[in-house]
């Protein structure tokens, strides 16, 4: 029997930081730290290129192929965006939905790092997503996508606590040390502190705990081909057919072939004229010639008759980015730590003041996003980098940011001090 292929896209788009003047910090009577017009630009050039007519094409191969499925993870603040800029954009994915063989996947909802930050923070993002994914689209998530793919061993015994059953990671060869990225996998078996248990049993989005959860690989040299390879004239692949891919899909054998890529592969980073279209239109035909059926996240899971998985010991945290796959795009140089210590120290801050919008602001700010765009990184991994940043160079990332989270932390420390100064005014009385 062929292996199953498991489509899944990550679809996101961050809120980019206006050029917010010192001169302005602490005097303005709104949070007004976003590029408006530069972020509803991107999103309807996006929109045209990939989003629209993606949808467009998968809705037709749902339709005309039974034994098709894919699988999104639609970020929240990109949720947020179609509210804004793109109700289009959202039908489309709604239209999908109702298929009936389109799963959506958990992730937090700001694409952030909160993961390896803060761990009730990370639960709470994630219980909003889940709960918007119920409301926009009628279903509830059973698999977990972290951002950006980060991973760990610890990570995956807390999102079983949370109560899923998958969760998505990384294929990396040091990890696997010759093993099939093409197999469910498991967590090392280990409890976490009792503290952190108690934690998450506090705020997990469900009503009970998994009792064992499942790791779905990314074969990344086969979704590679695709996302960043298809256009490439030197690579040795090039031009990819779908016959062809079709025979490196079932080269490897296996449970499930996991191709996990950005939806923007489609038309943005690929543009149309590369043939990418016609690419993704062709293949179901031949997967369907060929017997090969599509399965989603939970469906490989559900069907992995095996009673003991192959564990994969993610004991370092793990990513799907840059050639080091591990948490470097992010908190690679000073400026990157700094940023993400100021974001997070201002949480309990901004939480006390229990005021929404001051919440959500901060929250925008903790989108990965924004610490990627100041990575200082060189060679290739540094082209990639600058290719997706909109500022000139990760010291403009920076300078944008440090403006805005101090008018941030200008509109929450006077409110922390007003009520601390209250409280010793006016001590609570003794029962």
């Amino acid at each position: 029997m062929p292996p199953r292929i498991c489509l899944y896209f990550q679809v996101h788009q961050p809120y980019r930081l206006r050029d917010l003047r010192i001169t302005e910090i602490g005097k303005g009577k709104t949070m007004n730290y976003f590029d408006h017009d530069k972020n509803h630009a991107v999103f309807r050039k996006v929109a045209e290129k990939c989003y629209l007519p993606a949808n467009r094409l998968m809705l037709s191969l749902l339709e005309q192929y039974p034994d098709f499925s894919v699988a999104y993870s639609l970020s929240g603040v990109f949720l947020d965006q179609c509210e804004e800029y793109g109700k289009d954009v959202l039908e489309s994915f709604q239209r999908l939905a109702q298929t009936g063989r389109v799963e959506f996947l958990a992730e937090t909802y700001y694409h952030s790092l909160s993961s390896i930050q803060d761990t009730q923070e990370f639960c709470e993002q994630t219980t909003l997503h889940i709960r918007k994914i119920e409301d926009l689209f009628g279903m509830t998530p059973t698999v977990f996508r972290n951002t950006e793919l980060i991973y760990s061993n610890e990570l995956a015994q807390t999102v079983r606590l949370m109560g899923f059953k998958g969760i998505l990671a990384e294929g990396t060869d040091h990890l696997l040390q010759g093993r099939s990225a093409n197999l469910p996998y498991t967590p090392p078996q280990f409890r976490l502190p009792h503290a952190k248990e108690m934690l998450i049993a506090r705020h997990r989005p469900f009503s009970k705990r998994s009792d064992d959860i499942a790791v779905l690989l990314k074969n990344y040299r086969l979704s590679d081909d695709v996302a960043f390879r298809f256009s490439d004239k030197s690579w040795v692949g090039f031009p990819l057919r779908a016959e062809t891919f079709t025979d490196w899909l079932l080269g490897g054998g296996g449970h499930s072939v996991n191709l996990f890529m950005d939806y923007e592969t489609f038309g943005e980073h690929q543009w149309e004229d590369t043939g990418i279209f016609e690419f993704l239109r062709t293949l179901p035909r031949i997967w369907q010639e060929r017997g090969i059926t599509c399965a989603t996240p939970s469906q490989v899971i559900d069907a992995w008759e095996h009673t003991e998985a192959p564990v994969y010991d993610a004991h370092t945290v793990i990513s799907w980015a840059d050639t080091e796959r591990d948490l470097s795009a992010w908190q690679g140089n000073q400026i990157q730590m700094s940023a993400l210590r100021a974001i997070h120290d201002l949480g309990p801050l901004v939480k006390a003041t229990g005021n929404a919008d001051l919440i959500r602001t901060w929250r925008k700010l903790q989108t990965s996003d924004h610490f990627y765009y100041m990575c200082t990184k060189y060679w290739n991994d540094g082209d990639v980098h600058k290719y997706f940043s909109p500022y000139d160079s990760p010291y403009e990332a920076y300078r944008r940011y440090s403006h805005a989270l101090c008018d941030l932390k200008s509109r929450v420390e006077p409110k922390h001090k007003q009520r601390t100064t209250h409280s010793k005014r006016h001590p609570k009385a003794k029962s």
